[in-house]
């Protein structure tokens, strides 16, 4: 006779993404850069007497905050991992960083814009060579910043292969939102710079001043569009949106067999790549829960399945 421990039966709320500590370890990099920069350009601006530096600096300070939720995040998904006073595990906490870091997103594209039309109606005088090598210097931390997130975005996304020969799962589940919101603030930061470098250029050659404030308004716009679809995403993890509907369809397919009926079927996302599903079925002759649970076996990121069956005569 074999003897089980209760820990055997437990359940486990481990539901970080596969490349959480990697993507962890590189976002930090990116703060670290981030800040090295913001600070290197207000010490500059105070210095030389540069209200472009100044700016600029201040302006990094704004993504390093973000950055820094989003490091944040990461760390405390891993020190509470095993916490029970989080019903579903900390998997989602990066989603809420995500979320947060994608308001703050928007409150910039607000900044940018505001800014580009005082300039555009009330314009001021340009240093053009400090303004542009101001520009270059934060494109530069922003592509090697995106270069870093960039490695463990892509591999993120790498597992959202297509099984339709076995369950349709497409797999979208498996984004890190606080990765992308990371990648989304350097990206935001690169596309300022770069749309400001060819602005100046412009204005410079052309003596059409109007060019950069007009620039920094595209520049808004893209960053905003950016941002609301972070918000749209995350916010949907953080409301238990239906995480998948081919993944729901399959697992219907699989439950009803026989006389086997699903009556209650909810499926949401708990983490990066893993989702919980809870069914309601009836049956003329109900079997045990664990031979429902045996059929749902092998599908790709359910993590969490609870079962119950009731008996429906005909």
């Amino acid at each position: 006779m074999h003897s089980h421990s209760i820990e055997q039966w437990t359940h486990q709320h481990a539901f970080l993404g596969e490349s959480h500590d990697e993507n962890a370890r590189r976002t930090l990099i990116v703060v670290v850069l981030t800040l090295v920069m913001m600070v290197g350009e207000i010490a500059a601006g105070s210095l030389f007497g540069s209200m472009a530096l100044l700016a600029d600096g201040w302006h990094m300070g704004t993504h390093a905050a973000a950055l820094g939720i989003a490091a944040f995040a990461y760390r405390f998904a891993r020190r509470h991992i095993g916490n029970a006073h989080f019903t579903f595990g900390t998997g989602k906490f990066g989603d809420l960083a995500a979320f947060s870091s994608a308001i703050i997103l928007t409150l910039i594209a607000i900044q940018i814009a505001y800014e580009s039309l005082l300039r555009l109606f009330s314009p001021v005088p340009i240093v053009f060579g400090e303004a542009i090598a101001v520009a270059v210097l934060g494109l530069c931390v922003n592509l090697a910043s995106a270069f870093l997130l960039r490695g463990s975005h892509h591999h993120d996304h790498g597992h959202a292969h297509d099984d339709d020969h076995d369950h349709g799962h497409h797999g979208h589940h498996h984004h890190d939102h606080n990765l992308r919101a990371a990648y989304v603030h350097v990206m935001a930061d690169a596309a300022t710079s770069l749309l400001a470098i060819a602005a100046l250029l412009v204005a410079m050659v052309s003596g059409w001043v109007w060019a950069d404030p007009a620039v920094g308004l595209v520049g808004s716009v893209v960053i905003a569009s950016w941002a609301l679809g972070l918000i749209k995403a995350s916010g949907a993890v953080l409301l238990d949106v239906r995480a998948d509907e081919k993944l729901e369809k399959v697992i219907r397919a699989r439950l009803e067999a026989g006389d086997d009926r699903v009556t209650d079927l909810h499926l949401w996302r708990v983490g990066p790549g893993h989702c919980a599903v809870l069914v309601s079925l009836v049956s003329d002759k109900p079997k045990q829960p664990a031979i429902y649970k045996r059929r749902l076996a092998g599908l790709t990121g359910l993590s969490h399945v609870t079962v119950e069956v009731e008996t429906c005569p005909h």
